[in-house]
């Protein structure tokens, strides 16, 4: 299977090549030239197998050049026990007859982005090795809450490589700061920065395109490579969980082979939703794929009339890891959607750095109307949205679950499709304890890591383990940087 840019189809590399230079070097991102299809009876053979196994045979189909043996040992390593406090590593969790809430916050940092980044480190190991690589990687990572973390916990000490994780300073929760700049391993770094998550974004995207800073990091013998997901080898771990969930639903008998689900994700870089779209497009029987947008619905405006437009207020919003107002992973989707144009995409993209806005072709808007819902969610709702579930169900959520249950809701209401639908869960509650702690009518005592106690002795929930060791912990990293100063960061990471 080769890769190729979204921005020029005469780019042509490797699964290993992919993963490891993360970014195509024209700006595109890289997508697998072809989408491969599964059956019933694929489908079938993995409804008793486990979710390791599930990830082997799923990412066999598109990295071709690496070995059977090779996938089944890396899933061993990333959703194993000593890693994931669930065996199902993303179960579903009923909540009634027509939902279910797949939870993918089981792995080390208590949020999904685990799923992809306990795998991407051993895929990219491989990579180096495959391609006979000498230099060392150097990971860059703009975060807007939960990639930091993740990332970093899979790269720590990871031999050849290095990783910079730059955060927008003030806006993320204070546990997602408090595991981030507590992150122990000798190759880490972590830099706060002036803005939001789209500077920090903006500026890893500027340095990946400087041809001159590359040259002077490969003389120091590095090269640069990424955790967000705009690296095909983060968002093919996520396909994963979508197919199964998926095996889930028939290994228990809740559906017959060839009923359609819906999916709905909350999400802000579009990588969650992306990923499902590529499970419905390889043949899992998906349904609607619902978005849905905090109040930086910019997803919501782009699915419903097919104009992006990032020219409008930025919310910093109880649900931060959507705080985005440039969703990478659109490039992918409408590549797909304009049948691989890249020309198209790159008249796209060129409008947005541009003018801030684009529009798709009557073809492209045509499908995503078929294919998507996207939907929003206020503050106001995700707090009523958390207490009633927790009423209701007896099921504590977090704000960014929250967002997608309302949503939902929203879809069912408008278009009367009462579809079994699987909403994805991204974090544990206990990453947002203040905010959950207010919905569910309880005055927050302290702050940060200070409300853990609080939350478990108000709800009874589990403190997921490694949260519980944060207290106490010690901070090592303080710096924080303007956006311009972003380069000069990582250049002085890298002395």
């Amino acid at each position: 299977m080769k890769y190729y840019s979204t921005r020029d189809k005469s780019v042509r590399l490797d699964g290993a090549e992919a993963v490891k230079q993360g970014l195509s070097r024209d700006g595109g991102l890289l997508t697998p030239e072809t989408i491969p299809q599964i059956d019933e009876a694929f489908l079938r053979g993995l409804a008793s197998a486990s979710y390791q196994e599930r990830a082997a045979k799923v990412m066999g189909l598109f990295l071709t050049d690496y070995t059977e043996d090779e996938l089944r040992t890396f899933a061993q390593n990333a959703y194993g026990p000593d890693k994931f406090d669930h065996p199902a590593a993303a179960p579903l969790r009923k909540v009634n007859e027509n939902t279910d809430c797949l939870e993918l916050w089981h792995g080390p940092t208590s949020a999904f982005k685990d799923m992809a980044l306990q795998m991407l480190p051993q895929l990219l190991s491989a990579a180096l090795r495959k391609t006979g690589e000498d230099k060392t990687a150097c990971i860059l990572v703009a975060t807007s809450g939960d990639t930091g973390k993740a990332a970093m916990e899979g790269f720590a000490d990871v031999p050849q490589t290095k990783i910079m994780v730059f955060y927008p300073k003030d806006g993320v929760s204070a546990v997602q700061e408090a595991q981030m700049v507590t992150q122990e391993g000798q190759n880490v770094g972590v830099c706060a920065v002036r803005g939001n998550f789209d500077d920090a974004q903006a500026g890893v995207k500027r340095i990946f395109s400087d041809v001159e800073l590359r040259e002077v990091l490969a003389d120091r013998g590095y090269f640069l490579s990424s955790a967000n997901s705009i690296n095909w080898g983060r968002i093919l771990p996520q396909v994963v969980y979508y197919v199964s969930a998926y095996c889930d639903l028939l290994r228990d008998g809740r559906l017959q082979y060839g009923k359609k689900i819906n999916v709905c994700v909350p999400t802000g870089n579009f990588g969650n939703i992306l990923a499902a779209y590529y499970a419905k497009r390889m043949g899992v029987p998906l349904g609607r794929l619902i978005c849905a947008s905090n109040k930086n619905d910019v997803l919501t405006h782009f699915l419903g009339t097919g104009s992006y437009v990032r020219n409008r207020p930025f919310y910093t919003t109880m649900s931060p890891s959507m705080d985005i107002l440039v969703s990478s992973n659109l490039e992918r989707l409408i590549f797909d959607l304009s049948g691989e144009d890249d020309a198209e995409v790159r008249r796209c993209m060129e409008l947005l750095n541009k003018a801030g806005e684009y529009e798709v072709s009557p073809a492209v808007k045509a499908a995503l109307k078929d294919l998507f819902w996207g939907g929003s969610c206020g503050e106001a709702e995700t707090s009523a949205t958390i207490a009633r579930y927790y009423k209701d169900y007896g099921y504590l959520i977090d704000t960014h679950t929250a967002v997608a249950a309302n949503v939902m809701e929203q879809y069912r209401q408008e278009s009367g499709d009462q579809t079994l639908t699987v909403f994805a869960s991204t974090a544990s509650p206990y990453k947002f304890c203040d905010h959950v702690l207010r919905a569910i009518g309880e005055t927050p005592r302290g702050c940060g890591t200070d409300l853990l106690d609080q939350l478990h002795t108000v709800t009874g929930a589990t403190i997921p383990s490694r949260l519980a060791a944060l207290k106490g912990k010690t901070r090592r990293f303080d710096q924080t940087a303007e956006k311009a100063e972003m380069e000069r960061v990582v250049q002085a990471f890298l002395q």
